[in-house]
C-alpha cells in the first residue's frame, strides 16, 4: 500500500530520560527550579547574557526597562475612556497588546530563576507604579470637589 511493505513497525518513541540527556548536552544541565544567585544564568534567549558581568548588568537593566515600561503602558492616557471610535479602539488594543507582551517577557526573565532578574523586575515595577501609578507625581489635592475622582483603594 503506497509503496510500502506489508510488515511496518513505527521507531519507538523517545523516552523522557532521553530528553533530558539532550538538554542536559546541549545547555550544559538543567534548568534551575528554586531561586539562585549569580551572574551565570540564560534569560530570554540562548546563551544570553552568558558570563560576563558586563552582560548581566545589561540585562538587568533590561528587565528594569521593561517592567517600568509595561506599568506606563498600564497607565498611559491612551487606556483611558473616550468616545467609541475605531481608530480609538485599535490604540487601545495596540497599547494592551504591548503592555501583555512586555509583561510576559518580564515573566519568562523570572522564570530563569535567577535572584538578581527577579529584584530587577520587582523594582521596576515598583518604580513604575510609584511614577506612573501612586499619588508621588500627581496633584491630587485640586480633585476634592470633583466626587467621581475616587480612590479604589
Amino acid at each position: 500500500m503506497n509503496g510500502m511493505s506489508g510488515s511496518s513497525q513505527a521507531a519507538p518513541a523517545p523516552s523522557p530520560s532521553a530528553f533530558f540527556q539532550h538538554r542536559r548536552r546541549h545547555h550544559g544541565g538543567m534548568m534551575h527550579m528554586t531561586f539562585f544567585w549569580g551572574k551565570n544564568t540564560e534569560v530570554l534567549f540562548d546563551g544570553w547574557p552568558g558570563t560576563s558581568l558586563t552582560m548581566y548588568w545589561v540585562c538587568l537593566a533590561t528587565i528594569f526597562v521593561l517592567s517600568a515600561a509595561s506599568e506606563w503602558f498600564s497607565r498611559c492616557g491612551c487606556m483611558k475612556a473616550g468616545p467609541a471610535s475605531l481608530g480609538g479602539g485599535l490604540v487601545q488594543t495596540v497599547v494592551y497588546t504591548v503592555r501583555a507582551g512586555l509583561s510576559y517577557l518580564v515573566m519568562l526573565a523570572v522564570m530563569s530563576f535567577n535572584g538578581g532578574v527577579f529584584l530587577a523586575a520587582m523594582a521596576g515595577f515598583g518604580l513604575g507604579f510609584m511614577i506612573f501609578g501612586s499619588r508621588t507625581f500627581k496633584d491630587t489635592g485640586s480633585n476634592n470637589n470633583h466626587p467621581e475622582i475616587q480612590s479604589h483603594c
